[in-house]
């Protein structure tokens, strides 16, 4: 009885357990692929699944989503033959689970290998400075590679990226050196054209300035000449509507000597030779204005001498000493200037 017993609970374990493995659950992203007898049978899609106890089992579990795998640093050898370190990172996705499982032991493994190689022979066709500047091409012959090849891996690669791109260090030093000259120079140039353009400006503004200034300068004395010119007319005008005659203007002559003798620089004054003239205009003006006008039939009045005695025409005629000059007027000592003593004195010597 208790062997019959534990029979059954046996039975029952083995049952439990069949069951309990022919139950499988398979996660979103993920497939599974089936054998059956070591064959394989189908693939699971994510959900429960049953499977057939002891018969069917589960080979491998692949993640379909996109996966990203970096690689570490690979010396490759440029045509300048330089040394450089790249490091790739691969994005690619698994579209064929079967051909993942069945056509390469380690698709991973396989993909870093044929990335280093293809790597290797696309750079080293490339000297240091288009390795440096041609990323793009690089990325895009490596993905044309390996999807061609991992294609029947049942593997799509979608992105291929060079993460770094390191020198040897001396060249690095040198590529530094060569930058730093470079944008030396470039410095240089643009601060030398700076200063050109701006002695061009200031030469520019001085032109400017000086033309306006000329040409203000002109307008202020046509406008300062146009000013004279209207005074000198109206003064003109005047004159002639005043019908001035020539005793006026000797008056006015003989009013402008004191201001040509003023000064403290004037140390010697000479009287010009009009001014002789201009005494006589004044004189014949002052005497016809003091002497009476004749009346009509009344004989003038004649010469007196001053013992009262009438004086004659010959008293008259034939004055004694010496005439005075005819170029200067008479004059008393000591009315005038210094100089003109010393110049009259010369006369009477």
């Amino acid at each position: 009885m208790v062997t019959t017993i534990v029979v059954l609970v046996v039975i029952a374990a083995v049952i439990a357990a069949s069951l309990f493995q022919s139950v499988r659950i398979v996660g979103q992203g993920t497939v599974a692929v089936i054998e059956r007898f070591g064959r394989y049978t189908r693939t699971l899609t994510p959900g429960l699944r049953i499977l057939m106890p002891v018969v069917d089992r589960v080979r491998a579990i692949i993640d379909v989503r996109e996966q990203v795998v970096p690689f570490p640093p690979q010396p490759v050898i440029t045509q300048d033959n330089l040394t450089v370190s790249i490091d790739t990172v691969i994005y690619f996705q698994v579209t064929d689970a079967r051909a993942a499982v069945y056509q390469i032991t380690n698709y991973i493994q396989a993909i870093e290998q044929l990335t280093v190689t293809t790597l290797r022979n696309i750079v080293g066709g490339m000297d240091l400075e288009r390795t440096l500047t041609s990323r793009d091409y690089i990325n895009n012959e490596l993905r044309g590679v390996l999807d061609q090849v991992t294609g029947n891996w049942g593997i799509r690669v979608s992105r291929v990226e060079l993460k770094a791109v390191e020198p040897p260090a001396s060249i690095q030093d040198s590529m530094e050196k060569q930058m730093r000259a470079d944008r030396d120079r470039r410095a240089a140039i643009l601060s030398a054209e700076g200063f050109k353009q701006s002695q061009i400006l200031t030469a520019e503004g001085e032109k400017q300035a000086a033309v306006l200034r000329a040409e203000g300068e002109a307008k202020a004395r046509a406008l300062q000449a146009e000013g004279e010119a209207a005074a000198i007319r109206k003064v003109f005008d005047a004159i002639h509507e005043g019908n001035a005659d020539n005793q006026v203007m000797a008056y006015q002559y003989l009013q402008q000597l004191p201001k040509i003798a003023a000064g403290d620089s004037n140390k010697l004054w000479i009287i010009p030779s009009e001014f002789g003239k201009a005494l006589e205009n004044v004189g014949g003006a002052l005497g016809r204005f003091g002497q009476a006008p004749a009346m009509p039939g009344v004989p003038a009045a004649e010469p007196v001498a001053a013992n009262g005695n009438a004086l004659g025409p010959s008293a008259e005629a034939s004055p004694k000493g010496p005439a005075p000059r005819q170029d200067r007027p008479p004059r008393q000592r000591g009315t005038s200037s210094p100089a003109d003593d010393v110049f009259f004195n010369q006369d009477e010597d």
